[in-house]
């Protein structure tokens, strides 16, 4: 009988040290991956700064590879245009993400709530070339025929067509933040004479404030990130932007569009990868702020 005890006590441990090994071989795995992604963007960028300068890339307001006298490498209207196209979708996306989140949580009813958070989840299944070809023959027509612009692939269309990306990420995570609130603050609040919108907007989302903030970071994360969507839907215009109803080049659709179509091992060649590589750190930066965002929240919690 001891001896079985004791067998069944080892292979519970040995299970357990298989188990634990697993999972930090993948976390493992992960960080390799991701660090050999990172090696492999430094690397073919360092040799487009042996021809244009670092200050040149980032503050010239022209990308024109192929001028034939001199091209120019300027990423500065590739940056603005994604800002735009990502903040645009953020006003759009963060308060319709936030309502919809605190509607499932508090205010719907079990059958609405399991009807209504699976449709969420289709959302995010969507593939973006869908997205951008409803972009095309729907939200343009639609962007022209109100605003009287002559092309609706613009600015505008990619910030709505990115918002409806991002929808799923800020409303799934930002229900489980309201979710997480502990139940006495409702009570109390209901207690004192609350009713209950007045419990949600002044409780409970000023409760879940972290885990919301890092709910609409990954949304932008997802947002800048995009490449199909804002490809067909932004005009991609090699300028530099000024107003939403104009086209819009980003970082993301200048990589896809030219990366095909350069010659191996030139400066275009390698300014690509440069771009490649800001867009790593820039997508890196908001994720790692997120992730400490709502780590942050989970402790309070």
């Amino acid at each position: 009988m001891i001896l079985s005890v004791m067998k069944n006590m080892i292979n519970r441990k040995i299970k357990e040290k298989l188990i634990e090994g697993f999972f930090f071989l993948n976390g493992i795995i992960v960080i390799l991956i991701l660090g050999g992604i990172f090696i492999l963007l430094l690397k073919n960028a360092l040799p487009a700064f042996r021809e244009v300068s670092v200050v040149h890339f980032l503050t010239k307001p022209i990308w024109n590879p192929d001028a034939y006298a001199q091209p120019t490498y300027g990423l500065l209207p590739m940056f603005v245009s994604s800002m735009m196209v990502t903040l645009g979708s953020l006003i759009v996306a963060v308060p319709l993400g936030i309502g919809t989140a605190a509607y499932l949580s508090d205010v719907a009813s079990p059958r609405v709530r399991e009807f209504a958070k699976p449709a969420v989840e289709v959302l995010a299944g969507i593939p973006s070339v869908v997205v951008g070809f409803l972009g095309i023959v729907l939200v343009g027509p639609m962007i022209t025929k109100l605003t009287g612009t002559y092309n609706g692939l613009n600015a505008l269309n990619g910030s709505i067509l990115l918002a409806v990306m991002a929808l799923p990420t800020i409303i799934s995570l930002s229900e489980d933040a309201l979710t997480s609130v502990p139940r006495s603050y409702e009570e109390a609040s209901l207690a004192l004479g609350a009713n209950k919108w007045q419990t949600v907007i002044r409780v409970k989302i000023p409760a879940a404030a972290s885990g919301i903030l890092a709910a609409c970071m990954l949304g932008m994360g997802r947002a800048i990130g995009e490449t199909m969507t804002v490809l067909m839907a932004t005009g991609n215009a090699a300028e530099f932007p000024h107003s939403f109803l104009g086209p819009v080049k980003t970082m993301t659709s200048t990589i896809a569009i030219e990366l095909g179509e350069v010659a191996y091992y030139t400066t275009h060649f390698y300014m690509l990868f440069a771009v490649g590589l800001m867009l790593f750190i820039i997508t890196f930066i908001i994720n790692l702020v997120s992730d400490i965002v709502f780590h942050k929240h989970t402790r309070i919690q």
